[in-house]
């Protein structure tokens, strides 16, 4: 359970920065804004090596399962955009696909 709350903050962090840096290309927000990417960022990156796994790759592989999820929860909460079926599809497929990684025994 505790590297599943480290990936949801790693997740976070991550889409803030990458949306911090978006308002600043996309959006025209200012250049001020990419400090708290930045960091965001860095503690995303930090985070992810929290996690309790042997291997990078399977880490982020099911990371970007929950990724995805969080990623559309942001689209939900943040830009006010109601994710339409198919975003809830995909998202449950790929949330199967990391459930898989991470609770398989090897």
């Amino acid at each position: 359970m505790k590297d599943i709350s480290i990936f949801i903050s790693a997740a976070f962090f991550e889409i803030f920065g990458c949306f911090l840096f978006w308002s600043y290309v996309r959006l025209n927000k200012s250049i001020y804004v990419l400090i708290p990417a930045v960091v965001s960022l860095i503690v995303f990156a930090y985070l992810l090596t929290k996690v309790h796994t042997e291997f990078a790759g399977r880490t982020y592989a099911i990371y970007g399962g929950i990724y995805i999820v969080a990623s559309l929860c942001w689209l939900y909460i943040v830009e006010h955009i109601t994710p339409d079926r198919w975003d809830i599809i995909g998202a449950t497929i790929c949330v199967i696909g990391a459930c898989v990684i991470l609770f398989m025994p090897r």
